[in-house]
């Protein structure tokens, strides 16, 4: 019998051998925007991990756009030279497919680091800067007030995206997601709680949802045909009034009909009010509703931890791919773990194939991994 999680799946002409993908994770451990070998490790670990995509943290398009001021961005030649690094040693000692997901913080910028509290630094203080938004709302009561963003800014940063994807395809990068949840800058369009604009960008859902779309056309324009772009959203900010789970269905229908290749279902980040009902899976259901009316590829995540229970979301519809992000960092094996328990095959380097439990003879397929 077939196993679903171990199923090849195509994102447009990207060929994923399983549907295990690895979600962006903020490391907190760049220099100025740039990699640094923290990456080289982290990065290099995940990439052995047997999963299908290797997603890399959320990148800025701007300095300005970064939640901290140690997040990795793609906005200079030094950033693009030293991810460079970090990619060229991963696709020669373990190729995988990787995705950037390229995001701008918005008011949520400008920030400690979430071992440090995770609190707004002030703009005169180092490491801060004044954060920018859709309106002057700050994301707490007691934080500076963003800057208001101009129609002159909103064609900046829709250029900065575009900038910093032209670097991500000369990396050789085989997909963009844009980071549409938790609270960031697209986020902060698409909510009524942080968009409270009277222009053509604020008001309506259609008026909501243009910057958003506007980006993901500008970067779809400049992704070569065949290599996949789509948002990762949060389906409701769990806060009454606020973005909501039939105002992501509207917006997953036009991001399809641009084009988009899939869409990754998270949830809140928006607001110190909201209120989430975590559980095991608990946004699972958000990514079945959305796969059910929209038809799009659909990526579920959140406390998804244990094989089976992936593999039922699969095997019962409930979304195409399951996206792991602190289950991996607790287990950068999770694949090879899963593949045991569900009696399937993964990919893994041959320098490491001697570990193979004796009751697993089949575990590990046949790759290029560590090739000289």
């Amino acid at each position: 019998m077939s196993v679903r999680l171990f199923e090849p799946l195509h994102l447009d002409a990207l060929a994923l051998d399983n549907r295990i993908l690895i979600a962006p994770m903020c490391q907190y451990s760049a220099t100025a925007g740039e990699a640094s070998d923290w990456h080289m490790m982290h990065l290099g670990q995940l990439a052995m991990s047997g999963a299908a995509l290797l997603t890399l943290e959320a990148t800025a398009v701007s300095p300005e756009a970064r939640i901290t001021d140690w997040d990795l961005g793609l906005y200079s030649d030094g950033c693009e030279r030293a991810l460079a690094r970090v990619l060229d040693a991963i696709n020669e000692y373990a190729p995988i497919p990787t995705c950037i997901q390229l995001a701008h913080a918005g008011r949520k910028a400008s920030s400690k680091a979430p071992w440090a509290g995770g609190a707004q630094i002030a703009p005169e203080s180092p490491h801060g800067w004044r954060t920018e938004a859709p309106s002057a709302i700050p994301h707490g009561e007691s934080e500076v007030p963003p800057h208001a963003l101009s129609i002159s800014d909103l064609k900046r940063i829709r250029d900065d995206f575009v900038a910093s994807t032209k670097r991500a395809m000369r990396l050789g990068i085989d997909a963009v997601e844009l980071h549409g949840a938790h609270g960031y800058l697209l986020h902060q369009f698409l909510s009524p709680l942080s968009n409270q604009r009277t222009d053509a960008y604020g008001g309506s859902l259609e008026n909501r949802m243009r910057f958003p779309l506007e980006v993901f056309d500008a970067v779809r324009d400049v992704v070569p045909a065949g290599k996949p772009v789509w948002l990762r959203v949060s389906a409701t900010d769990w806060v009454e009034d606020g973005w909501s789970l039939d105002e992501t269905i509207a917006f997953a229908q036009a991001l399809k009909a641009r084009g988009a290749a899939a869409i990754h279902v998270s949830s809140g980040g928006l607001s110190s009010q909201q209120k989430i009902a975590l559980g095991p899976g608990y946004q699972v259901p958000f990514a079945e509703r959305i796969k059910a009316e929209t038809g799009l590829t659909t990526i579920a995540v959140g406390l998804i931890t244990e094989p089976r229970q992936a593999e039922a979301i699969l095997a019962e519809g409930r979304a195409d791919a399951i996206s792991l992000a602190r289950a991996m960092l607790y287990d950068p094996r999770w694949p090879w773990h899963a593949a045991a328990e569900l009696g399937a095959e993964v990919r893994a380097p041959k320098q490491y194939w001697r570990c193979q439990p004796r009751e697993f003879k089949s575990l590990f397929k046949d790759t290029q991994f560590g090739q000289r």
